[in-house]
């Protein structure tokens, strides 16, 4: 199972900035913390933040870059549905997920650790998708009792759309993510 960290505490905020924010943060913590305690302990007080930052780092340099990210969605988009889902098949296989195909709103039902997930994929192509397939997946989710219900699509969403997805709770896979699945 993964561990999710709150999207607003200061670690998920620091994993969305650049590297040297998080060693800025350690070496300030470090120099704070070492003046009431000796310097062993204040250096174990900024190891969250240097973990941090060697993550952070770690992704800049080795993760995928926007032109590399653009160049696998272009191959994407260039799928059939065939060759696209039997992709992502694998790529949710890989990470664990025991993958069925279904038919109607949810192209597939993703099931680990007992937990069912619908993700609907079959609009991965559309140039701009709107607020309405979000809706019915989610409908679909509920109805389902779905701990998750998640949405491919290699193209844009409406802010509509997004602001749906997030109050709802649907994960939007797109850019990086898709094209990591997508590559299995």
């Amino acid at each position: 199972m993964k561990f999710k960290i709150p999207e607003n505490s200061i670690f998920a905020m620091l994993q969305r900035q650049s590297w040297w924010v998080s060693a800025l943060v350690a070496l300030a913590t470090f120099v704070v913390v070492q003046n009431f305690v000796p310097w062993g302990y204040a250096l174990f007080a900024t190891l969250p933040f240097t973990v941090i930052t060697l993550m952070v780092a770690w992704k800049q340099v080795f993760g995928p870059t926007g032109a590399r990210v653009e160049k696998a969605l272009e191959k994407t988009r260039g799928m059939s549905w065939e060759d696209f889902a039997q992709a992502l098949e694998r790529g949710y296989k890989a990470e664990g997920y025991t993958v069925q195909r279904v038919d109607g709103v949810a192209d597939f039902e993703l099931e680990k650790l007992g937990y069912l997930t619908l993700v609907s994929a079959r609009r991965w192509k559309a140039a701009r998708t709107g607020i309405e397939p979000l809706k019915e997946l989610a409908a679909a989710g509920e109805k389902r009792e779905a701990r998750e219900c998640q949405y491919a699509v290699a193209g844009e969403l409406t802010e509509q759309a997004r602001a749906f997805a997030k109050q709802k709770g649907v994960k939007l896979v797109e850019g990086a993510e898709l094209a990591r699945l997508v590559r299995g």
